[in-house]
């Protein structure tokens, strides 16, 4: 069963079309990695689907009900995290949950079990008594999921979640969300750390200048844009990457040259297998000092790289 489905949807702000009659489906189950440039359309698009803004065209159904026609229902079997949220930095962590379980119409009588519940399922329970003003920025990110937690939503529209978070907190959020999957809960999350959410992730949609480039299983993608090879090729300190890149992008066969550390650059390259130390030989004779040359393998950060062209609206 589709839990979204988005047909031909558009949205223009005056002079600009943020949405470009954009299409895709999200199944039951599915975490749903939503993915592009700044400016490509994704708050645009989570913000229709949880009916805070009005297409110029198109159809949006979360959950079987339409955005426009049955925004109430929506809303019920939602949980909307924001890119940006308030939070009341008076209140206690219990208060604010329980303010916003009433505010869904939650019995008074259920509210303190389920806001223990969700409190412990967000790893909070320390904190139920402390001031959100006391929060670290992670801390705070997970009560804004609780938040969205607390009516047991079926379906979780997130709005990069991670965003601002420290190595530990977006390792903590990332099992959070494993832990939601495994509730059979249906996310659809857009952010831009894709290493992470290729790890979590079963489906993606690329969007750019408010046109849906790819969307579907991340490993039915990979097979789509992977001709050729990636060769991974780290050069010895002091390397002068620019010049390396513009000595690859002359070579035969190579498409694609981006930088991946520090000292390495990535290389799509089409030619055959057995060409490929013809490319390490050619930048040697160039000058260029080769610590690692390897395979590299495909991943959603390759594919993103494949299909955008990094241009913002």
């Amino acid at each position: 069963m589709a839990m979204i489905e988005v047909r031909n949807l558009v949205k223009r702000y005056k002079n600009v079309e943020a949405l470009k009659g954009v299409n895709f489906s999200v199944e039951e189950g599915d975490i749903y990695g939503f993915i592009g440039p700044n400016g490509a359309g994704k708050t645009t698009t989570i913000r229709i689907l949880a009916t805070l803004l009005i297409p110029n065209d198109g159809e949006a159904y979360v959950g079987g009900f339409n955005v426009l026609k049955e925004p109430d229902k929506v809303r019920k079997i939602i949980g909307y995290m924001p890119d940006y949220f308030g939070v009341y930095d008076d209140l206690l962590v219990w208060e604010y949950l329980d303010f916003f379980g009433a505010a869904y119409r939650i019995p008074r009588a259920d509210r303190a079990q389920i806001i223990d519940r969700t409190l412990e399922l967000t790893n909070l329970g320390v904190k139920r008594d402390s001031f959100v003003s006391e929060l670290s920025k992670g801390m705070k990110q997970r009560l804004c999921l609780a938040r969205t937690l607390i009516h047991d939503p079926d379906i979780l529209i997130l709005d990069e979640p991670a965003a601002g978070l420290d190595p530990r907190a977006r390792i903590e959020m990332r099992e959070l969300l494993k832990e939601l999957k495994s509730m059979n809960k249906t996310i659809f999350i857009s952010s831009h750390i894709l290493s992470e959410l290729s790890d979590f992730c079963n489906k993606v949609g690329i969007i750019e200048l408010g046109e849906m480039i790819v969307s579907g299983d991340i490993d039915a993608i990979l097979k789509q844009v992977s001709t050729g090879q990636l060769i991974l090729i780290e050069f010895a300190e002091g390397t002068d990457l620019k010049m390396a890149s513009e000595a690859l992008q002359a070579y035969p066969n190579v498409s694609t040259v981006w930088e991946r550390d520090v000292n390495a650059l990535e290389v799509h390259y089409e030619g055959g297998e057995d060409e490929t130390s013809d490319v390490m030989s050619y930048l040697l004779q160039k000058g260029f000092k080769v610590k690692a040359f390897k395979e590299a393998v495909n991943d959603l950060e390759d594919i993103f790289m494949k299909v955008t062209k990094g241009k913002v609206q």
